[in-house]
């Protein structure tokens, strides 16, 4: 992956890869999750506690055998199956790992492989059978001859063993090979050639995909998108474009609401009903009520109420609460503030660290002035007061119930309730100045 980052935490739909892995796993009837880790392992323990499953530690990397015997006191529970699979393998579906497990039990197998037909098998084991379908060897590629590289049914590595079949066939294998490991695969070929019964059964190629590149990854990024989107369309969303909507696993939207092109909705996100979002827009962490409209914006870690309108070209910043019917028009910016009920910021300005009460009218270009080089000050602006086009506020500050500034003015003092703030100096019309400049010139 060419990163510092263990694998399996790379991100995908706004989770670590192996998140989907488990989440899989999870609507199997399974008794335990084992998470056998060992590269960064402190940190992966920590960023995947959140999962709620067992984690054993491979001190040295030797192989998924090794991998396996390390976690042997975790998951020998008697017969039951044993579901062996990689944490890089994030669009394997519950469904085909549901008939893996249904195939083991029917056929009474000691080992169930499951394999995929690929477009290009370079680098993969090959799955050998006989005319009758048997599965009777996997052949590593390098180990292939050509006509064993024609085929394209692969090992994915993914298994249901027997327990007492696994862990007997693990102390027989040795880690003779160039990279000194010891291989889930020659315990394959150790139940094979003892005779003991190895079934197998296909999967799509995009399931086993693994992932070892940036490449790979936006591969699988791409399927997973285009899952979670048309799970969404099969409850009630409306996507204008499909393919260039985004959004992370963590993301709930409401019935009826239209998503337009090139949105993305990220992280905890909570979308009401009947929203129109888009295009162009990125929301994080937020909540948006319903009936509401966000339009070419950007919104993170804030609360935005039922019945709003954001945008276009706006920027709600973290720590903002937009209550009820709440309009934040074209290029403007809200950071850390309470807006209450039926209060308008049309265009044009910037409200930071103010408290604004309901029916409040902002006039284009008006700036809360709410830092002084050292810290941050609040500004309170109270029911139905009338901000003029074009007002400094000079935090902290207070404007009144039902108060007025006049455009263009600085306010630097409290307004009282129902006054009207005027701080302009005195207009001056010099005559004839343009003319007398014209003849100087």
């Amino acid at each position: 992956m060419k990163s510092v980052r263990a694998k399996v935490l790379h991100p995908l739909c706004g989770r670590p890869m192996v998140h989907y892995v488990v989440k899989a796993v999870r609507k199997l009837p399974v008794d335990t999750i084992v998470l056998v880790i060992g590269h960064q392992h402190e940190t992966v323990r920590e960023e995947l506690a959140y999962l709620n499953v067992d984690f054993v530690i491979q001190g040295e990397q030797l192989g998924t055998a090794h991998a396996l015997s390390v976690a042997e006191d975790r998951v020998s529970n008697g017969d039951k199956p044993l579901l062996c699979l990689y944490g890089d393998v994030p669009l394997i579906t519950p469904q085909i790992l549901s008939s893996l497990l249904e195939t083991h039990l029917q056929e009474q197998n000691e080992v169930t492989i499951l394999t995929a037909i690929v477009s290009d098998p370079s680098g993969y084991g090959r799955i050998i059978r006989e005319q009758r379908g048997r599965v009777v060897a996997i052949t590593e590629d390098k180990d292939a001859s050509p006509r064993e590289k024609q085929i394209r049914e692969i090992n994915s590595g993914i298994y249901v063993f027997q327990p007492e079949a696994a862990f007997s066939s693990l102390r027989k294998i040795s880690n003779q090979n160039a990279k000194g490991e010891y291989y889930l695969t020659d315990v394959i070929g150790i139940l094979i050639s003892a005779g003991r019964r190895v079934g197998a059964i296909t999967a799509d190629e995009r399931e086993i995909l693994g992932i070892n590149s940036r490449k790979e990854l936006a591969v699988a990024e791409a399927v997973m998108r285009q899952r979670i989107v048309e799970e969404w369309m099969e409850r009630g969303v409306t996507f204008v474009n499909p393919q260039d909507s985004y959004v992370d696993e963590s993301v709930t939207i409401g019935q009826d609401t239209v998503i337009f092109p090139s949105t993305y909705l990220k992280g905890r996100t909570e979308i009401g009903r009947n929203c129109l979002i888009g295009p162009s827009t990125w929301i994080v962490d937020s909540t948006i009520g319903q009936d509401s409209e966000v339009l070419f914006s950007v919104v993170r870690e804030s609360t935005i109420h039922s019945g709003a309108r954001i945008g276009p070209f706006s920027h709600i910043r973290s720590g903002t609460l937009l209550k009820e019917k709440v309009k934040v028009g074209a290029f403007c910016e809200v950071k850390k503030s309470t807006v209450d009920t039926g209060s308008k910021i049309p265009h044009l300005s910037y409200v930071g660290d103010t408290e604004m009460g309901k029916n409040v009218n902002i006039g284009a270009g008006t700036i809360t002035c709410n830092y002084d080089g050292v810290n941050k000050h609040k500004t309170v602006i109270e029911d139905d007061a009338f901000v003029g086009s074009d007002t400094m506020l000079i935090a902290p500050v207070r404007v009144g119930k039902n108060a007025t500034t006049a455009a263009g003015s600085v306010i630097t003092k409290d307004v009282p309730d129902h006054a009207l703030a005027i701080e302009r100096t005195e207009q001056k019309n010099i005559e004839d100045w343009a003319k007398r400049k014209k003849q100087k010139e």
